[in-house]
């Protein structure tokens, strides 16, 4: 991803910020449990010519600051709100994918000033995902190993990914902190944000991946019909859970539209 890289300090870590592109609105990118600003180049390749896209890492992740006590998904959503102050976004849309997703969800609940809306790219829900235990650690064991995390393309992926994205998702599944490997696990899975809904006053798109098996378009409908009335949705076909790896191009003309419906 070309453009400017740089660590800013917000709540005593250091974040690794990608600043690319220019054009309003500004999209700020959150990434999904496992990824970095690498899972958001190649959409972003897409839309830098005509917005600003800035991407970083969560905590515990990518080149952020590791080796903390809190990975907890309020913890990210207050870094991202503290971000989005020091860089001084005034005219933004917040895209999350999977667990970002549900930090965007934190995070709009806070009704901060200059969010235009949310695009939810195949996000967690704001209820409680009931995974059995002996999934959880399965789960856990395959970000250890290049091996593990290939055993989960199948789950992950509809159809083959290219050997780049691959070897891009073993990178950053292996960079990340175990302790924020298993936060999410272990405390973020299970978090119920279903009081704050009331709170989300911003527009919310959710993207769903046709083929998408860890959050499936049935669940995803149900569960946003139900606590955010109004939620529209953008269908990717021949796609999995790595939708921003999968269909690139698809997701960013989707980006597009909807950023621009939301600056009308």
């Amino acid at each position: 991803m070309i453009g400017k890289q740089s660590t800013i300090r917000v709540n005593g870590v250091d974040l690794s910020v990608v600043d690319r592109g220019e054009g309003q609105p500004t999209l700020v990118f959150l990434h999904y449990w496992g990824g970095s600003t690498e899972t958001w180049s190649d959409t972003i390749d897409h839309l830098s010519e005509n917005h600003r896209c800035i991407a970083f890492d969560f905590r515990g992740w990518g080149e952020s600051g590791k080796g903390l006590l809190d990975y907890g998904l309020d913890a990210l959503a207050r870094d991202t709100l503290a971000l989005i102050a020091q860089i001084g976004l005034t005219n933004y849309v917040l895209i999350g994918h999977s667990m970002g997703g549900k930090v965007a969800q934190i995070v709009a609940a806070q009704r901060p000033s200059g969010l235009l809306g949310l695009i939810l790219v195949a996000p967690a829900p704001p209820t409680p995902l009931h995974t059995p235990p002996e999934a959880r650690a399965q789960i856990r064991e395959c970000l250890d190993s290049r091996e593990g995390v290939y055993s989960v393309f199948p789950t992950l992926a509809h159809g083959e990914l290219k050997d780049e994205h691959k070897d891009l998702v073993v990178r950053n599944s292996l960079a990340g902190d175990p302790a924020a490997k298993d936060s999410w696990l272990k405390a973020g899975m299970d978090y119920d944000i279903t009081h704050l809904a009331p709170k989300v006053v911003a527009p919310i798109v959710v993207v769903i991946g046709s083929h998408d098996v860890v959050e499936t378009e049935g669940a995803l409908r149900t569960a946003f019909d139900r606590y955010y009335p109004g939620t529209e949705y953008v269908v990717i076909e021949h796609t999995g859970h790595l939708i921003p790896l999968q269909a690139p191009g698809e997701l960013a003309s989707a980006i597009n539209g909807v950023a621009a419906g939301f600056s009308r």
